[in-house]
């Protein structure tokens, strides 16, 4: 014979203290990262927060980047994470990376394509994985330099978005040197030629500064 069913009361329940504040946090995450696969990104979280590690959560809701696409992408708000949690070295390794990008329920198709594009072997150099990242969001190198601008600005949300120009620089010479019909002396003249405006503003750079420009375009382009 089956025991009795065990009846419970609320006192003899033992809730864990931190357990509604854990729980509360952790809706709050998964409500503004929208994972497309929730059970994925959810082990990844609380694996990271056992650890102490940087969560895999984004900062805010993406209205215009929501998981109501068939097929997650790279978004803005995942870009920022992914550099949250590994730009703390100037490399990093290619199965972190891949554990990262899966955490946030990321295509492996589309990390494939960038990787192969890095021409990236064990190490990747975060940076220049950022950048492609970058391009990835923008339609043109300026749209991606603003991206970058936007994701790595202390500047408030809404503000000039304002980086180092030494970043900046880093950034634009990487990804235009991607591009075959992009000479290297055109992009020392367009960076040269932001120099005083930078010196203007303390060694930053903001979108305003080169977003309306038309001189950072493979010679042969024709204006927008």
């Amino acid at each position: 014979m089956p025991p009795p069913e065990t009846m419970f009361c609320s006192q003899q329940i033992n809730i864990p203290t931190g357990l509604p504040e854990v729980l509360k946090n952790f809706t709050k995450a998964a409500i503004r990262t929208q994972p497309k696969d929730l059970l994925v990104w959810s082990a990844a979280y609380f694996d990271a927060l056992a650890k102490g590690e940087i969560l895999p959560v984004k900062e805010r809701l993406e209205i215009n980047f929501g998981s109501q696409t068939k097929d997650a992408m790279l978004t803005p708000g995942l870009l920022k994470t992914l550099h949250k949690q590994l730009s703390f070295a100037e490399t990093c390794g290619r199965e972190m990376l891949q554990d990262k990008w899966k955490a946030l329920c990321l295509p492996m198709e589309q990390l494939e394509n960038m990787l192969i594009l890095g021409n990236f072997s064990m190490d990747v150099s975060w940076m220049e994985f950022f950048a492609l990242g970058c391009s990835a969001l923008g339609d043109s190198l300026k749209t991606s330099l603003k991206v970058a601008c936007e994701i790595l600005t202390e500047d408030e949300e809404g503000g000039a978005a304002r980086i180092p120009f030494e970043i900046f620089s880093l950034l634009c010479t990487y990804l235009a040197n991607l591009d075959p019909e992009m000479p290297q002396g055109h992009i020392d003249g367009f960076l040269t030629s932001l120099e005083p405006q930078v010196k203007l503003q303390h060694g930053m750079i903001k979108p305003l500064d080169f977003i309306h420009r038309e001189d950072m375009k493979p010679p042969n382009e024709s204006s927008d």
